[in-house]
């Protein structure tokens, strides 16, 4: 599929209006409902076929974050074969009482995988965590980019945002 067709088929698919709280505290009258996009096997295949391309030469792990970011994740491992980490919010409080669940992330490095994006706030929070647990990270890719402060707040903390689509390029597919 080209990149224009599945940037059309995302956006008819998942962006509602409406008024939404956003995770940033914003309030929005445009949404892009991952699940909608997520939940539909060829869309996210194609997804994870076409993420493939903005990986790194070099990374050890991929790290799928809680929720959205998971079936993501686990679509460009099953095409690439890279082994994956599941990203708490927070740390289980019983069994492991792990924040990362999977592969080990000490001294490896993690290419966060991220659905939507708008200020990066559960990113950076992941990043802390993550670097603190011993793994290096410093790439985030994610299916769309709000284009809100996300990239400029992820810099801030030496981290690179490459997204598969921007909002503008969502819009301009619809209307091209």
């Amino acid at each position: 599929m080209k990149k224009n067709e599945l940037a059309k088929k995302i956006y008819n698919i998942s962006n509602i209006k409406g008024k939404f709280l956003l995770r940033s505290g914003q309030i929005s009258h445009e949404y892009f409902d991952k699940y909608l996009f997520e939940s539909k096997p060829d869309l996210l295949l194609e997804i994870g076929i076409q993420m493939k391309s903005l990986l790194p030469e070099k990374f050890d792990v991929l790290a799928g974050l809680e929720m959205g970011g998971i079936p993501v994740a686990t679509v460009i491992s099953l095409e690439t074969g890279y082994p994956i980490v599941f990203v708490r919010k927070e740390a289980k409080k019983y069994g492991t009482c792990k924040l990362a669940e999977g592969a080990d992330v000490n001294g490896k490095t993690l290419v966060i995988i991220e659905d939507v994006v708008t200020s990066g706030g559960a990113i950076l929070d992941a990043a802390r965590e993550l670097r603190k647990l011993g793994a290096k990270v410093d790439l985030v890719l994610c299916v769309i980019d709000r284009e809100g402060t996300g990239k400029e707040n992820l810099a801030k903390e030496r981290l690179k945002l490459v997204p598969l689509f921007t909002k503008s390029e969502l819009e301009a597919a619809v209307k091209g």
